[in-house]
């Protein structure tokens, strides 16, 4: 698909964990150690790692196999938090390319920001851990009344920016990303060097598919020179 025509963006917009970030082994540990004070076998990493975008909900389905409004899940859920506020980033990183990424989007005059469905209590201290700290906005999941994937975190991050939403993008790694993205009227990209989940990423519907965070850059980069080089010739 041709992307000459495409206006360029002004903003592009990141969800964290599975797109920006690699925190799957510290979300793992967690889960981990509260099956290890129960006296239980840990999780196998291979199968937690695929559900980590969805958080608590995500980790204790595929360790316990509960899922939220069951019995049981409520007293995991502030267990497996608790043990990973205290162990936020041990092993968590930027995924390769990441920083190089942003650097380029930075010098091609462009805001960035994340939006995630992380709550701030560990979303805030998380970015300056791990290299995000000069975001633009950070909304977490408890910022707005209604998480990812409703529109509205995307649209207080386009507002926060001082952006129309079409002037934004929206990256992420989970179906809700891309629903989200759409509702808010931002093109939308799925990274796939992410967690992803269990629905293909190539069956959400979002304007973009990409495999690395550079091959990311190179979009952007290419569609702002041909914005540029539109202005120019009119």
């Amino acid at each position: 698909m041709t992307t000459d025509h495409l206006p360029a963006p002004r903003a592009i917009l990141f969800d964290l964990d599975g797109t920006l970030a690699d925190t799957a082994p510290d979300l793992a540990a967690a889960i981990n150690l509260l099956r290890a004070r129960a006296g239980l076998a840990p999780t196998p990493y291979d199968i937690l790692r695929p559900t980590a975008s969805a958080g608590a909900r995500g980790m204790i389905g595929a360790s316990y196999g509960v899922q939220p409004g069951e019995s049981g899940y409520e007293a995991l859920k502030d267990g497996f938090l608790n043990n990973y506020e205290a162990a936020l980033a041990v092993e968590s990183r930027l995924f390769d390319g990441i920083s190089a990424m942003l650097e380029g989007l930075q010098a091609l005059g462009l805001a960035w920001g994340v939006v995630t469905n992380k709550a701030a209590r560990f979303t805030d201290p998380l970015v300056g851990q791990i290299g995000l700290g000069a975001a633009g906005c950070v909304i977490s999941g408890d910022t707005m009344a209604h998480p990812k994937p409703h529109p509205a975190p995307l649209l207080e991050a386009a507002r926060r920016l001082e952006l129309a939403p079409q002037d934004c993008w929206y990256v992420g790694d989970d179906l809700r990303d891309i629903q989200a993205g759409r509702a808010a009227g931002m093109r939308t990209v799925a990274c796939a060097w992410g967690y992803c989940g269990p629905v293909e990423p190539q069956h959400w519907k979002a304007d973009h598919l990409l495999d690395t965070p550079q091959a990311l850059l190179e979009l952007v980069t290419g569609v702002v020179k041909a914005a540029q080089a539109r202005q120019l010739a009119a």
